[in-house]
């Protein structure tokens, strides 16, 4: 994967967004500053917008009466979360009535019922599956129910894989952090619902009735992973948790077809990165590789000489100490081609 250009803007070329939330739409208790007024402009040009989530705490409900809060008009049909495709992976696996041990918050529990199952909180129901999301209010007793029925032979389900998400407060850690207890607890990998699984992308296609979709979010190991395991367009932002540094060493199987500050990309069109022998070029900047470092010249738009960086970053054929290419998909090793200089050039 490389990055793309596109003349026109992103919202009049592909017919439906699947826009990640924490990170992207909002961070904590407030709304990215650009995104209301992002998702007005692209619904204005006919293009499709379903907020899609890991996050599994909220039902869909509560969670679009929090986005119109912020100003961005949502109804629940717009929302897709990461605990309606747990709860479907145990639909289809057990018969309605099944009971099932829910490990998270009140969004989870909704959904397993209106999958038709029986959401309990003890081991001693004999629980078919366990199902854990993510919830602030998790404590010690309700992980224990969990490992007490996983080791008991219940299917383990986690509605997402997240290590951590951007808060008001700075980075804290998710559902992912929190589902390793049961997994090392039982010695038992969790399924994942979310993303970057196919569950949750499919969910969102479904729902928009998207033919190209665009997906956008702010990490690359679930939104942009997810995009790519797909075969679908993505849009990383810079609003969430990726650094610039996590961008130029991402490996191939997470890189974005574009780079935005934030959603407001998805209304703009964006640059032409074009290669040659004296560098990688993007607006006024030339990115390259000299005497094993990566070297930034020129000036313009910052977000154009990170485009271009991450494009050489890309580029480079060969790992050190094995004389030949770099493996398939592998990132880029800071050893291998410095960038620290060339990222303080554009003030990271």
């Amino acid at each position: 994967m490389t990055l793309l250009g596109s003349t026109q803007p992103l919202d009049t070329v592909y017919d439906a967004a699947l826009v990640d939330l924490d990170g992207v739409v909002y961070i904590g208790p407030q709304a990215v500053p650009a995104a209301p007024e992002a998702i007005d402009k692209a619904r204005a040009t006919g293009m499709r917008v379903a907020f899609v989530t890991n996050n599994a705490s909220r039902t869909p409900a509560a969670i679009a009466e929090r986005l119109t809060a912020l100003g961005i008009h949502a109804v629940p049909g717009d929302v897709v979360t990461s605990a309606e495709a747990a709860a479907r992976m145990v639909a289809q696996r057990f018969p309605a009535g099944s009971p099932v041990l829910v490990v998270g918050d009140t969004g989870l529990r909704v959904a397993v019922r209106r999958q038709g199952m029986r959401p309990v909180s003890v081991a001693a129901e004999r629980p078919v599956a366990v199902v854990q999301g993510y919830s602030p209010r998790i404590g010690y007793d309700l992980i224990c129910e969990g490992t007490l029925a996983v080791a008991q032979g219940a299917l383990f389900i986690t509605s997402n894989s997240d290590a951590t998400a951007p808060m008001e407060r700075g980075i804290l850690p998710a559902n992912g952090s929190f589902s390793r207890v049961i997994a090392n607890a039982t010695g038992q990998e969790p399924l994942v619902a979310g993303k970057p699984m196919r569950p949750l992308h499919e969910e969102g296609v479904i729902r928009t009735g998207a033919a190209i979709p665009l997906v956008v979010g702010d990490r690359l190991d679930t939104d942009i992973e997810g995009a790519c395991a797909r075969g679908a367009a993505s849009m990383l932002v810079l609003s969430g948790v990726t650094t610039p540094a996590d961008l130029i060493t991402a490996p191939a199987h997470c890189r974005p077809s574009y780079l935005a500050w934030d959603l407001a990309g998805m209304n703009l069109p964006h640059p032409e990165i074009h290669m040659d022998a004296t560098g990688v070029h993007c607006g006024g900047w030339t990115a390259a590789v000299h005497e094993g470092r990566l070297e930034l010249a020129g000036g313009g738009d910052r977000l154009d000489g990170l485009r271009a960086l991450c494009v050489a970053a890309w580029s480079i054929p060969t790992s050190p100490g094995t004389g030949g290419a770099a493996a398939a998909g592998t990132a880029v090793r800071p050893e291998a081609a410095p960038f620290g200089p060339a990222l303080a050039q554009l003030g990271w």
